[in-house]
């Protein structure tokens, strides 16, 4: 057989079709998990992420798409807190500040969870601000 008849296989697409590396998953992770600090220092929910977010998003596609998830959430949570704070003058904010917090919390650590095992997590019900 000649060439023009067996053709070389073409080059795969670029990114490894397996999924993202260890390091991408790792650093996903770290950016999901980051939002963790605004139980300590207030707005740490959202500047944490965003910080590791913009410095890591051009290593990898995954870390930009996890990253854009974490903070779309974190301004959902925010958006929501400050509803309660709202809705407490009529003591129906009081209930749902915890429901929040613990909702927040438990997604949070899922979402790491899934971006160490290399999987696209997509929080419920969150705003998509940043795309």
């Amino acid at each position: 057989m000649t060439d023009a008849q067996n053709p070389s296989p073409t080059p795969p697409p670029p990114g490894d079709p397996a999924g993202p590396g260890q390091e991408a998953r790792q650093w996903a992770m770290f950016t999901h998990l980051s939002a963790l600090v605004g139980f300590l220092i207030p707005l740490g929910s959202i500047i944490a992420p965003l910080i590791m977010w913009q410095v890591k998003k051009a290593e990898s596609p995954f870390i930009d798409e996890q990253g854009k998830e974490a903070l779309n959430f974190q301004i959902t949570v925010l958006i929501a807190v400050i509803v309660c704070i709202i809705l407490s003058f009529v003591l129906i904010g009081l209930l749902l500040l915890p429901i929040v917090g613990i909702g927040a919390l438990v997604l949070t650590i899922i979402a790491g969870i899934k971006a160490n095992e290399g999987v696209s997590y997509r929080y419920p019900m969150t705003l998509r601000l940043i795309s």
